[in-house]
């Protein structure tokens, strides 16, 4: 299996790094679109982070249309607290992108305007109006996995699920 996991310009350095370990704990490649909120050496980001960074894939794409370049479309599926149809309705295929925005404006809406079929939301019961980025992104993670049948783990991206181009803005940066 090799799935990734894409934050729209995130906000706050602690989602982020719980964000990074949940994908070292994974293998699920993480892309981080910018602006960001923050240093990648933030001391926050890394202290959530732990001593994972080196086994997290990190892509950082300068921009969304420089994500746009690097993951075909047809590999985005979308989570918005604004999504019409639940993730218990989705059947995400191996190799997409679950594709989140930010802690402040969440997905935007041209996106959800533009991908209604693709944006989901995770049900929820109570008169809270979203989730933690962190929860959310871990939620739709693992229901993804098991969906999958992989047993609670991805793969790295590899030959087999070709990203389409090469990484955007420049190396990988931790």
């Amino acid at each position: 299996m090799a799935f990734h996991v894409a934050l729209i310009e995130p906000q706050i350095p602690p989602n982020t790094g719980n964000i990074a370990r949940l994908c070292a704990a994974t293998e699920t490649s993480l892309h981080l679109i910018e602006p960001l909120g923050f240093s990648l050496e933030d001391a926050e980001l890394r202290r959530a982070g732990l001593d994972y960074w080196d086994a997290v894939d990190v892509w950082v794409h300068a921009s969304w249309r420089h994500f746009r370049g690097a993951i075909a479309r047809e590999r985005c599926w979308y989570f918005s607290a604004h999504g019409e149809r639940s993730l218990w309705e989705a059947a995400i295929p191996d190799g997409a992108c679950l594709v989140f925005g930010n802690e402040t404006v969440g997905l935007p809406q041209r996106i959800r305007d533009k991908h209604p079929e693709r944006v989901f939301r995770i049900p929820m019961t109570g008169p809270v109006r979203s989730l933690n980025l962190a929860t959310a992104v871990g939620i739709a993670l693992y229901d993804v996995l098991k969906a999958a049948g992989s047993g609670g783990t991805g793969a790295r991206a590899s030959s087999t699920t070709p990203l389409r181009g090469e990484r955007t803005g420049g190396e990988a940066r931790r």
